[in-house]
């Protein structure tokens, strides 16, 4: 008799410590009706383990991943081995919402998911799936990678323009004629000068002179595609490195910027401030040694363009020498 009043209160003990525990408990059989559903998945679904036992999970629940479910499920029959499932392969498997103070900006419930064989004398029949709350780990490690590449993003731009500052961009040029020594991908580099800048600085002051640089990179910004790359090379100058581009038609893409900006105007303070530029181009060919050489040689073009009496594209030349 003690011995079954001792029985009783280790059973007893068991079903309380189930249905406390902070964690999601669901065991199901083969043929993934509910045989267990704890205090854990009742508070957070709503639904009482009294009114879903014997029930279908995926017919109760037709929001769950069944397909992706059932694969993991059949590999833990098979192999009688338990499987781990982490929020940063897939943040929920039940969609519960999140009603953590500290993370609640997350909408959902993250959630670690172990998938647990259950043996018995006569083979594995049940499984059970343990369900984890990581909502906290997981915000907290989606928070940190956020911060970390927002200053990624602020390392590569320039504050003024939102372009990428001198550093970044050089390390596109490099990797684009790196491109070029491996695939013969062809490009070709522009640079971007502002006619006439000191006069605009003694005339309408640096705070104009800023506002001249942020238009001309707003325009050049637009002009871009996605495979370009531009940035603000210094003081009034900009490059760009134009993917896949033959002189010819870099020099369709200066004409188009150039002209645009010609008939833009930037207002400061009542006043219109009209402004030109002059563009070097030079596209990449066989023989060209290094990016130096690249850049160089765009650095001279952009010059003769100044020679020639501003607001000019011109393309690079081995005569320029």
């Amino acid at each position: 008799m003690e011995n079954d009043q001792s029985a009783m209160n280790e059973l007893h003990w068991l079903i309380d410590m189930v249905q406390t525990i902070d964690v999601g408990l669901v065991v199901l059989d083969r043929n993934n009706d509910i045989q267990l559903w704890n205090g854990f998945m009742e508070n957070h679904s709503g639904v009482s383990p009294n009114s879903i036992k014997g029930k279908n999970l995926f017919e109760t629940f037709p929001k769950l991943p069944a397909d992706w479910l059932k694969q993991k499920m059949q590999s833990v029959y098979l192999l009688k081995n338990r499987t781990f499932i982490s929020w940063e392969q897939r943040p929920y498997v039940f969609e519960f919402k999140n009603y953590r103070p500290i993370t609640g900006r997350a909408d959902f419930m993250y959630q670690n998911i172990t998938l647990l064989p259950l043996a018995s004398l006569t083979g594995i029949h049940h499984i059970c799936i343990i369900v984890y709350d990581v909502t906290d780990i997981a915000v907290n490690k989606l928070q940190l990678k956020g911060a970390n590449e927002q200053l990624e993003l602020l390392s590569q731009t320039d504050g003024l323009t939102q372009l990428h500052n001198r550093r970044h961009w050089q390390e596109c040029m490099e990797h684009e004629f790196e491109r070029f020594n491996r695939y013969a991908d062809i490009a070709s580099l522009v640079m971007i000068d502002i006619d006439n800048f000191k006069q605009i600085n003694d005339k309408y002051g640096h705070p104009a002179g800023d506002k001249v640089i942020q238009h001309i990179a707003h325009l050049l910004k637009n002009a871009l595609r996605e495979t370009d790359c531009a940035g603000r090379y210094g003081g009034e100058e900009f490059s760009a490195v134009l993917a896949k581009t033959n002189a010819t038609d870099a020099l369709q893409f200066t004409e188009r910027l150039r002209t645009q900006i010609e008939a833009s105007e930037v207002s400061y303070k009542d006043q219109k401030i009209k402004v030109t530029v002059s563009l070097g181009i030079n596209a990449l060919h066989s023989g060209m040694g290094s990016s130096s050489s690249w850049l160089s040689g765009a650095d001279k073009a952009l010059y003769q363009a100044k020679q020639m009496g501003r607001n000019k594209s011109v393309i690079y030349t081995d005569e320029q020498e």
